[in-house]
């Protein structure tokens, strides 16, 4: 008989996977970029210049350049971040990790405890919401509009907070191209923003992973930038502007808060040769390569948004996106998007149902959120078809696009 391991699992543990059985047939989940877009002949002959120049040095621990990672990639990110948020770091500011998810562990390892309080946007990344449920952590959703999260109801919130004696550990947005409402905060909230943090004496974790994905190339000032008080912890990939698969990320953060993070991170260093291989890359042809991804991913988004006005008309309800790799759809008010998942699921069309991706379940019942880079163009005209029918099918949304019947 084989080992039965169930007797020995703690009660903490989170419920088991599922086993994969492989990708949807139209896959609009997940934050998966265009594979077209990889820049695979620039990656390809990075490493091989990079290996012939350094390959011995991976035998080191480290690279030779210390636990925060490979210091060509932090001198190269210390230059983007000046240029393109407006941020004044060193390379020493710059902890390399493996991917932003281990950023926020990080982060949350070194600051929260059970029973704390944060802050953060009421429509939000599901890898963060999870793992403040998991430390037991209170998430506070503050609302947003077009323009991002609304200071007025920040500064209500700390006032509640402050009045029954709960100070936040922080405050956690996603400042610039916000997942999954794609917004992007400007720079008079974010002074705004700052002014409340520093009023109420939280900092900040600004999560600016899908930043390099504005469309029109001019994304404001960094919070870490702006910030008079050194009070930021600035979160950064190159997951959506490189491959996701890659698994590097970086923070930037004040030393006192550095030195604690480096020692949680346990993990004897990040990927080595995907550091140096960025590194070689990034130097010379990040510049140009964004440009040209940001392109793609824009007419890929139009293409999404037609197909879902010709399907669904204005039973489809959405923002046209600032940049990014998402779109937040709402759907009609009776349409349960948790039960919409697992009917479209059988017919081959994976969505994120919306109460995975806020802190207010009522108010996300009916929203989806749409992951496009990764499909195709025809994928996506299908795939909206399909999940079109569904609709129809299991809710009894309209067979109309606008005014006029669906044949």
């Amino acid at each position: 008989m084989p080992f039965d391991f169930t007797p020995l699992f703690p009660a903490s543990l989170p419920p088991p996977a599922v086993r994969w059985t492989g990708t949807p047939k139209y896959n609009f989940v997940g934050g998966n970029n265009d594979p077209d877009e990889v820049p695979l002949d620039g990656l390809m002959a990075a490493a091989q210049l990079v290996l012939q120049r350094e390959g011995r040095t991976l035998a080191t621990y480290g690279l030779n350049s210390g636990p925060q990672g490979y210091r060509p990639l932090r001198e190269f990110l210390a230059v983007k971040l000046k240029r393109d948020a407006g941020m004044s770091c060193t390379a020493d500011d710059i902890l390399i990790v493996s991917g932003s998810l281990q950023a926020l562990d990080l982060v949350n390892s070194a600051l929260l405890s059970r029973g704390d309080t944060v802050i953060v946007e009421k429509d939000n990344y599901q890898g963060s919401l999870n793992r403040f449920t998991k430390l037991g952590v209170t998430a506070i959703g503050i609302p947003l509009d077009k323009g991002g999260m609304r200071m007025d109801a920040l500064e209500d919130a700390l006032k509640d907070l402050k009045a029954r004696g709960v100070t936040p550990k922080f405050i956690y947005t996603i400042p610039t191209v916000q997942n999954p409402t794609a917004t992007v905060l400007d720079e008079s909230r974010r002074a705004r923003m700052l002014a409340l943090a520093d009023q109420y004496g939280v900092p900040i974790v600004e999560d600016d992973c899908y930043a390099d994905l504005v469309w029109s190339g001019q994304r404001p000032p960094a919070l870490h930038a702006m910030s008079k008080s050194d009070n930021v912890i600035h979160v950064g990939s190159f997951s959506k502007s490189i491959a996701p698969a890659l698994r590097v990320g970086f923070v930037v953060a004040p030393w006192q808060i550095m030195s604690r993070m480096l020692a949680l991170k346990t993990d004897a260093g990040s990927g080595a040769l995907e550091q140096m291989v960025l590194a070689e890359y990034c130097k010379p042809l990040f510049a140009t390569h964004v440009p040209a991804l940001r392109k793609g991913l824009r007419k890929k988004v139009e293409t999404l948004m037609e197909a879902l006005n010709e399907q669904f008309g204005t039973a489809a309800e959405f923002d046209d996106p600032q940049g990014g790799i998402f779109l937040w759809v709402k759907l009609p008010d009776h349409v349960d998007s948790l039960k919409l998942y697992q009917a479209a699921l059988k017919e081959g069309v994976a969505i994120n149902p919306g109460p995975e991706w806020s802190t207010d379940k009522a108010h996300s019942q009916s929203r989806i959120r749409i992951c496009f880079a990764s499909p195709t163009h025809q994928q996506i005209r299908e795939g909206i078809a399909v999940l079109a029918e569904v609709c129809r099918r299991e809710f009894g949304v309209p067979t109309r696009s606008g005014n006029v019947a669906k044949a």
